[in-house]
């Protein structure tokens, strides 16, 4: 089997005010293979890292089980995938997309009826919830537990929404952090006393911080899905294609296993 090549370059997009500033230079748009790109010659996608293992920073490229299945749509269109980075609520709200600073929005983005008034989702690629993260010894296991504590999330994310309905009516002090890069140093220096966030995520964290564990899943059954410019019709229905026949021949399951170590079936 021919060994596939995959190329992909990174950019770092640093916050909002650069937003209009991107989407305003290049080459105005383009195209592949009758789909509509924001740059000519490259499929241009908008992602939040650390979000391990969907996207992280790796020897200088965003690598993670997200770039890798838009790897896919990107070989399928014939183009390389260029990646930039902004704040997850930048992502989130549908900025990115709608100001043209890139055709794809891949960073474990939640489908809710919220986000998919300012763009459009692909189909569903993942299935999530909410949990809680605490050091092993602390012996919590429940929000009830953290009344006159404090528990810290990521701002933007379904986790925010959960901390302020569940948490915050139980007397537990939230406060809120622009990314995992500085969320988790701040349980691991005792700044604060828990984590929700999404499992597999934490589930990561854990796999390389043994000293905390995940004690609690919320069953918030979220499913995550790839944005799209409100109307952008080709592209959703290319990254619909390309998923479904990832998932047919294999290949969503091998990328699954390189990037959790296990296979979907074994969750």
């Amino acid at each position: 089997m021919a060994r596939r090549t995959m190329w992909r370059a990174a950019a770092l997009l640093p916050g909002l005010a650069l937003v209009a500033a991107v989407a305003g230079c290049g080459s105005g748009g383009g195209e592949a293979k009758g789909v509509p790109l924001v740059q000519q010659g490259q499929l241009t996608t908008c992602t939040n890292p650390p979000y391990e293992p969907f996207e992280s920073r790796k020897n200088g490229e965003i690598v993670g089980f997200d770039m890798a299945l838009i790897d896919l749509v990107a070989e399928d269109l014939g183009v390389p995938q260029q990646v930039t980075t902004a704040p997850f609520e930048t992502i989130q709200s549908g900025q990115a997309l709608n100001v043209g600073n890139c055709d794809i929005a891949a960073s474990a983005i939640t489908i809710t009826d919220v986000r998919k008034k300012n763009f459009d989702f692909s189909e569903p690629y993942f299935q999530a919830t909410q949990a809680l993260l605490v050091p092993k010894d602390s012996g919590v296991n429940s929000l009830d537990q953290l009344e006159g504590k404090t528990v810290g999330y990521q701002k933007g994310t379904t986790g925010e929404q959960y901390a302020k309905e569940h948490a915050k009516p139980k007397g537990i002090t939230i406060k809120e952090y622009a990314d995992l890069g500085l969320l988790y140093p701040a349980l691991q220096n005792g700044q604060i006393d828990a984590v929700i966030a999404d499992d597999f995520v934490l589930r990561d964290f854990v796999q390389q911080n043994p000293g905390f564990e995940m004690s609690k899943k919320f069953d918030t059954s979220e499913s995550y899905g790839f944005g799209v410019e409100s109307g952008s019709d080709e592209l959703r229905e290319k990254i619909n294609e390309v998923l479904a026949r990832a998932k047919q021949d294999g290949t969503y399951d091998r990328l699954h296993e390189k990037w959790f170590g296990f296979a979907p079936s074994e969750k």
